[in-house]
């Protein structure tokens, strides 16, 4: 399985294959041709509510972790998601886009691993 993940301010490679944003929100200062980007799937993101509570505090990522994964299984556009990731892994790599400056604390960790266990 060939999902990676990578922050939406870091240049676009051949590597990437077909590149997703998975924020709720636009990242600043970065335009849709720099992004390079095939899909932004706003519906995928932890909600607002949870996207605000965690606030990309470290000491709460267990937590967020934890209400992500729930919120993912409960998501009625999950199903789809999953399907349309299943597709373009056929063709190749799908990179996860994310803005958050915390590599290893964020939504786009969480949700590579959602798919791992569910694709």
């Amino acid at each position: 399985m060939n999902i990676q993940i990578k922050r939406i301010y870091d240049a676009p490679d051949a590597t990437d294959g077909f590149r997703i944003l998975v924020d709720r929100v636009w990242p600043r200062g970065v335009s849709r041709e720099k992004a390079a980007l095939k899909e932004w799937d706003k519906m995928i993101a932890p909600s607002s509510e949870l996207r605000k509570w965690f606030g990309h505090d470290p000491s709460r990522y267990e937590e967020f972790r934890k209400r992500y994964w729930k919120e993912l299984e409960d998501n009625p556009e999950t199903e789809s998601f999953i399907t349309l990731i299943r597709q373009h892994m056929d063709e190749g790599p799908v990179t996860l886009l994310f803005g958050a400056k915390d590599r290893e604390h964020n939504q786009a960790v969480v949700l590579r691993e959602f798919l791992e266990e569910n694709i």
